[in-house]
């Protein structure tokens, strides 16, 4: 497969996604100073928090703190993780650009993770539109464990169109598809996305990879190859999910986009930013990431020689 220069937009979900479940609290002028240097590394949109209580996500306790003292790049899109109206209501007051709201396709996860049947959280999420329909806040509904539910196992195609038309009809501007635990494999990916893009041909469709099980590279690939053109990705690999004991986290941001441009592809990303801003999660977080670039550098990255080598490369050229 070969990129030639198609457009791959790349959006940044570490200081959301990423730190949620983190145990060290990154402190909140630390967040405001990564999210600041990720708007310039030429990501489509940063989701800079999450309007949940503090009480559910105590990591992410300073969501307007952060979002009000962030630097804004008009060539980005700010968005953040909206729960419910009360959640509406918050990022209204920060001026977010795009509201995120999310919800499972499997009754199982959503339950487990929402401590609500699906049809109660789309009740919620349908007042959260209505509260923002007269705004300037576009939506976005994340549909969770698209790819398969840790409890139930696979999740009917069927069943994912059902809920994303049911949002479509509310007039929502995107959806993303949730591979929310690493279950998602290549030709899976495959057939879901083509389905989706006949089927939703208008929402700014989203793929959101985790690399529980090593496959997100992969799965993005086949994405591509069906149609997607959008991918959310986590800077360091950093995030997961409960659900998924001994994932990873997302598919890794610098991985990703290393990959597309060595293929081709247009990202936009500043790679040697995003590799800066992704040296100092180690620091943030306390502990090493998964990223595989930021231990092994760039394809081109080379070594230097040792002297012994070098002796006999001149005296080869010599001779």
């Amino acid at each position: 497969m070969k990129g030639d220069g198609k457009q791959i937009y790349i959006q940044e979900v570490v200081t959301r996604d990423g730190f949620q479940n983190e145990c060290e609290f990154v402190d909140t002028a630390k967040k405001i100073r990564l999210v600041d240097q990720l708007s310039d590394c030429g990501f489509a949109k940063i989701e800079v928090s999450s309007f949940t209580s503090p009480k559910a996500i105590p990591a992410l306790r300073d969501a307007e703190e952060v979002m009000q003292g962030i630097k804004r790049n008009p060539a980005v899109e700010y968005t953040a993780l909206v729960p419910n109206v009360r959640g509406a209501e918050r990022a209204l007051a920060c001026a977010v650009d795009e509201a995120n709201l999310v919800m499972s396709t499997s009754e199982s996860h959503n339950l487990s993770n929402l401590r609500m049947t699906r049809e109660q959280s789309f009740s919620g999420l349908k007042q959260v539109i209505e509260e923002l329909a007269s705004t300037d806040i576009a939506i976005n509904v994340s549909l969770s464990t698209v790819f398969g539910c840790p409890m139930e196992g696979d999740v009917e195609l069927d069943t994912v169109m059902s809920w994303a038309e049911r949002f479509a009809e509310l007039g929502v501007r995107g959806i993303t598809l949730c591979d929310t635990t690493g279950m998602a494999y290549p030709t899976q990916v495959g057939d879901v996305i083509r389905a989706f893009k006949q089927r939703f041909s208008d929402l700014q469709m989203t793929v959101h990879l985790h690399n529980t099980r090593g496959m997100a590279l992969s799965n993005a690939l086949a994405a591509i190859d069906a149609g997607a053109d959008r991918f959310d990705g986590a800077l360091g690999g950093l995030g997961g999910c409960p659900y998924a004991p001994g994932a990873t986290g997302n598919v890794c941001t610098e991985d990703l986009v290393h990959m597309l441009e060595l293929m081709g592809f247009h990202t936009g990303v500043d790679l040697d930013r995003a590799l800066s801003a992704a040296s100092l999660l180690p620091g943030l977080v306390l502990r090493e990431v998964p990223s595989q670039v930021l231990k092994a550098g760039k394809r081109l990255d080379l070594h230097p020689v040792s002297e012994f080598v070098r002796e006999r490369l001149d005296s080869a050229s010599v001779s």
